[in-house]
Formats: C-alpha cells, structure tokens, sequence
C-alpha cells in the first residue's frame, strides 16, 4: 500500500492546484492510464452551466479577490456593441508566442481585421480580429486562460 502512495506525482497535484488558483476554477479532473485525480477546492459550490454565464453577471462569494468582483462590475457596465466576445471555447492568448509583445494592450488604436488575440481550441491556434477600427479601451481576459462561448474577450471605442 506504500508503494502506490510513493507513486503519487506530488509535481502535477501541486500544479493542478495552481490551476484552480489561476482560472477560478473549483474542481478540476484528469485521467492518464490508470490514474485519476481530482482536485477541488471546498467550501465553494457555485455551479453554473456555460449558456447561463453568456449573458448573465453572477453574485461571488465574499471570498472571491477584489479584481474579480470589480471585472464582474465592469462587465455589468460595459456596451455590448463595443464588446468583443469569445467566437468559441478555448484558451485564449494575447501574445502571438510565449515572452513576445502582446498583440494590442489598452490604449492602443486597432485597425479593422487587426489579430486581437489567439484563441486555442481543439488543439488549433485561431486568430481573432477586430471587427472594426477604434481604441481597446479594456481587455477583459487574462493571458492563457479558459473561455466560454460568448464571454467577453476586449472592448474597443
């Protein structure tokens, strides 16, 4: 019985709860061969179905960091005309490669067509444009982490 406790990859548990940590996530599983291992944080039950989050800003636990409940905020104030949202699930990325220049940052005029950010999904890197000129006043995701059909990715004025 020690010995498959020996076995344990204390490296990827570690890992996979700097996951949750990093993407607000409460529960997180993954399966290679034989092994199966869930990570979950306690105390927080908030489910939700994706469809329901598209359109919807949810209350947070009075636990959740202060930069999430002022991004909830914002959302909820936000124009939906000038907001540009996830065409898809995936990861997304705001550098064309790890350590480069991200494609636009706020402040900066953007071009119609202009990459905006990289969304991963289904292992295949899809470009999003910007579907007219202005200014990104805000990005709303975060370098690398998970999105949701519809979630809002950039604002541009």
């Amino acid at each position: 019985m020690s010995d498959k406790k020996s076995g344990i990859d204390k490296v990827l548990i570690r890992d996979l709860a700097n996951i949750l940590n990093e993407t607000d996530l409460t529960e997180i599983e993954i399966e290679q061969d034989d092994l199966r291992i869930r990570v979950s944080r306690m105390g927080t039950t908030q489910y939700v179905q994706a469809p329901v989050m598209q359109n919807a800003t949810l209350p947070l636990p009075a636990a959740t960091s202060p930069s999430v409940s002022a991004a909830a905020t914002a959302e909820a104030t936000r124009n939906a005309a000038n907001t540009i949202t996830a065409p898809m699930v995936g990861t997304v990325y705001l550098c064309p490669a790890p350590g480069a220049r991200p494609f636009v940052e706020v402040g900066a005029m953007v071009k119609e067509g202009q990459t905006l950010l990289i969304i991963e999904a289904m292992k295949t890197m899809n470009q999003i444009p910007a579907p007219k000129s202005g200014k990104v006043v805000e990005i709303v995701v975060g370098d690398e982490r998970p999105v949701e059909y519809g979630e809002p990715l950039i604002v541009i004025e």
